[in-house]
């Protein structure tokens, strides 16, 4: 599948996006409600925050929507969520085609049963010419993970591992690194997401649970965003007088 061409972002708004979505759980636990309820409000708060990133002019959303570590939950809670996932690319997949959302997904799937792979598949077929935004949804997925699987793929070639040839071979090198990654939930981790990809990244930790994460606290992210002064290795001065890029410079 060939990388997709990606429009440019507004200046002060974060071309890529990546979000750590937290607290699904102990939203539905406050309010006495089985954790799977809180889950199913996480779809629905993805589709918002998908919809408001296009609005605004981000290029990519990148989502941490189930962890490799996260098999080590409760048996019932993993299998609603394969469930939920299976669900909920069948009936959002017609939304993604009309709001012109590509879907990518990202992980291991060797894990996934036949139904959910085939799943994800379909729904990364089907969507694979939209151009307004680009959603990448980590699924099963680790950042360590990613880094061995790059290294392993390259050895396996006879390639040599360097920054560059990794850099080509991660789970989104279809896409720039993010320049902004947001963790709601009130935590302050990146819980094994992107550990390669947002070595420059700006990160910005949010109290709000996910289900509560609305436009008004993606508009809040981003502004904080625009305010900071990204320099990757230079001084103020150079940032000054000189254009900085949007990525990584190994990678521009």
């Amino acid at each position: 599948m060939g990388a997709p061409s990606l429009p440019t972002a507004p200046s002060g708004v974060p071309a890529h996006i990546a979000i750590v979505m937290d607290g699904n759980g102990r939203w539905a636990t406050r309010r006495f409600l089985p954790r799977l309820a809180g889950h199913r409000q996480g779809v629905e708060s993805l589709r918002r925050c998908a919809r408001a990133c296009a609005d605004r002019g981000v290029s990519v959303l990148t989502v941490f929507a189930f962890s490799s570590e996260n098999w080590n939950r409760p048996a019932d809670e993993v299998s609603g969520l394969l469930d939920l996932v299976a669900r909920a690319l069948s009936r959002e997949v017609p939304h993604l085609l009309k709001d012109g959302v590509r879907l990518h997904f990202v992980g291991d799937k060797e894990s996934l049963s036949e139904k959910v792979r085939l799943g994800l598949c379909e729904a990364e077929r089907a969507t694979a010419h939209n151009q307004r935004l680009v959603l990448n949804v980590c699924f099963n997925y680790g950042g360590r993970w990613d880094i061995a699987q790059a290294a392993a793929t390259l050895a396996a070639r006879g390639e040599p591992i360097t920054e560059a040839s990794l850099h080509t071979t991660m789970g989104l090198a279809h896409v720039p690194d993010p320049d902004l990654v947001i963790r709601t939930g009130g935590e302050m981790r990146i819980s094994n997401f992107l550990l390669w990809q947002a070595a420059y990244s700006e990160l910005f930790f949010s109290d709000r649970l996910w289900p509560d994460f609305d436009e008004t606290a993606l508009d809040e992210a981003i502004a904080s965003f625009a305010r900071r002064e990204r320099r990757f290795g230079r001084t103020s001065a150079q940032v000054l007088n000189a254009a900085v890029p949007r990525t990584d410079p190994l990678h521009a």
